[in-house]
């Protein structure tokens, strides 16, 4: 997927994951946070393939890090269910891992499934926090960085 844009008119970004609670938040709040301390104009957000009742607000997780970080996590909001409007105006959409979400894209959204870029950032079944949101904060800086050269 091409990721330059031309900078005259901002373009959206839009992170999945299942829940939209924990690796996608984060992704966005920092993200965002990015662009606002470079300059960047792209919009953001992110939304869930599969919502669990259990996850209401803000994982922990995502709190703390963003906390640590000097990330603000506002706006709060409860996750988003993905829909195919969100994926119609998104410019850019990406999956934070793609044996998770790469199946729940081809079911719910056959379309679409080949017009998502995929990470491959674990959750908390396979990897502590302590792991997966460094590597998380590893590629929203590359995506930053590659952004940032197709100004």
């Amino acid at each position: 997927m091409n990721l330059e844009h031309e900078s005259s008119s901002m373009k959206t970004l839009l992170f999945l994951c299942t829940g939209n609670y924990y690796r996608s938040r984060f992704a966005e709040l920092y993200f965002r946070h990015l662009c606002a301390a470079h300059s960047l104009d792209w919009q953001v957000d992110s939304r869930g393939l599969a919502l669990e009742p259990q996850n209401i607000g803000l994982s922990h997780y995502t709190q703390q890090e963003c906390l640590r970080l000097g990330v603000s996590t506002e706006p709060h909001r409860e996750p988003i269910p993905l829909s195919l409007n969100d994926l119609v105006k998104s410019d850019l959409t990406i999956a934070v891992k793609e044996t998770e979400h790469r199946p729940l894209m081809r079911r719910k959204f056959p379309d679409w499934e080949h017009k998502v870029v995929y990470w491959e950032v674990h959750d908390l079944d396979v990897e502590p926090a302590s792991k997966a949101l460094p590597e998380l904060r590893a590629h929203v800086e590359s995506l930053l960085r590659q952004l940032q050269q197709g100004q």
